[in-house]
């Protein structure tokens, strides 16, 4: 190993394997032998740390949505201090980055979503519970101050839901139809601020006023 480098271990090996492998190919398109020629180790390895193919499926999951729900959580917390669209725009922007610093992965997980096979609901049905709870808490803290426009809820959570998801999950249709990166951050740049726009339109005039003061303090 060369100076000023890090060593990997075989279970991040395994791991990182996994994932470029389930994006190329899909989680029916890998074999445990295909991981572990790539992880350069034996295909009992994978059964040591992972318990096979599925448990590197759940490890996946478990990757994705404990950190994307985290800076969901992160804000929802936040709301006994700070407003509720600033809260919220602050966790799009956390997501997206987090989504292009892993495209690979994020990717793998929402065709998985899409796909709603058996195996896939047994393990992220409390991961979608969450993250609907979170979104829900954002937007209705925003009605309770008055950041934003009473509508219903459900719809907000889908369109948020869709607009964090589309560029990764169709990352191929951007790259080939628009020339657009979702793992760049000009993309996440460019991206967050249509994004931002879309929360505004939900402000009340109260909200946008008191926003505009903040931006002047």
């Amino acid at each position: 190993m060369k100076k000023g480098q890090t060593s990997t271990s075989p279970k991040e090996s395994i791991f990182q394997a996994a994932v470029s492998l389930f994006y190329d190919h899909g989680y029916d398109g890998t074999s445990v032998r295909d991981i572990a020629g790539k992880a350069k180790v034996n295909p009992a390895t994978i059964s040591y740390y992972f318990k096979g193919k599925q448990g590197l499926l759940e490890a996946c999951f478990t990757h994705f949505f404990e950190q994307y729900l985290h800076f969901l959580q992160e804000e929802v917390d936040s709301l006994k201090y700070i407003r509720a669209d600033l809260c919220l725009k602050r966790a799009v922007f956390k997501i997206l980055k987090f989504q292009s610093e892993n495209h690979q992965l994020s990717r793998f997980i929402w065709r998985e979503v899409s796909i709603d096979s058996q195996i896939v609901r047994e393990i992220i049905s409390s991961y979608l519970m969450k993250e609907r709870f979170y979104m829900k808490c954002l937007f209705e803290q925003g009605m309770v101050d008055r950041s934003f426009k009473k509508q219903p809820i459900s719809f907000l959570v889908i369109q948020l839901k869709s607009m964090l998801t589309m560029p990764f999950l169709n990352s191929q249709h951007l790259r080939e139809v628009w020339q657009m990166f979702p793992q760049e951050y000009y993309f996440v740049d460019q991206y967050y601020q249509n994004i931002d726009q879309w929360i505004n339109l939900l402000m009340t005039p109260e909200g946008t006023t008191d926003y505009k003061k903040e931006l002047i303090i």
